[in-house]
């Protein structure tokens, strides 16, 4: 597999992730949705458009998407999870009254004896607040959330 396909294989997760929450929640969900975030100190006419990876039709559900994997000697990803924090705060961003969503490819690493997802959420709890990690195994379509239910 070469870096070529990772839009295809990251677009692939995101549409099995989106159909699974559709599923879940018996209601359409969108891919590529724009929604305007911004401080809330500004007055939300200062708002700019973030386009986020899926979103409920009644927009209470935002979701992210990351297709990451642990590198193939073992390690972090570090690049890509810095990407996961970019998406912890842009969901940030988003008012409490919708339920948000960081949704990570199921990754196993043995030496470490735990998930991308786990790792990742081991290390950030701190600063994700309000936002749901949630680990997807294409395998049989399970979705584990790590600090919350559905």
């Amino acid at each position: 597999m070469s870096n070529s396909d990772n839009p295809r294989i990251g677009t692939e997760f995101q549409r099995r992730v989106r159909e699974w929450f559709a599923s879940e929640y018996n209601m359409p969900f969108d891919m590529e949705v724009q929604i305007p975030i911004g401080s809330k100190l500004l007055d939300p006419s200062q708002y700019k458009n973030h386009k986020f990876d899926i979103v409920s039709e009644d927009g209470v559900y935002v979701i992210e998407c990351k297709c990451y994997t642990w590198t193939v000697s073992g390690n972090v990803p570090s690049a890509k999870m810095g990407f996961a924090n970019e998406a912890a705060f842009y969901l940030s961003l988003l008012d409490g009254a919708r339920k948000k969503y960081i949704v990570m490819y199921k990754s196993y690493n043995e030496k470490r004896n735990m998930t991308l997802a786990e790792y990742y959420y081991h290390t950030n709890k701190h600063l994700l607040g309000d936002i749901i990690i949630a680990e997807y195994d294409p395998v049989g379509s399970k979705m584990r959330f790590l600090n919350e239910s559905a």
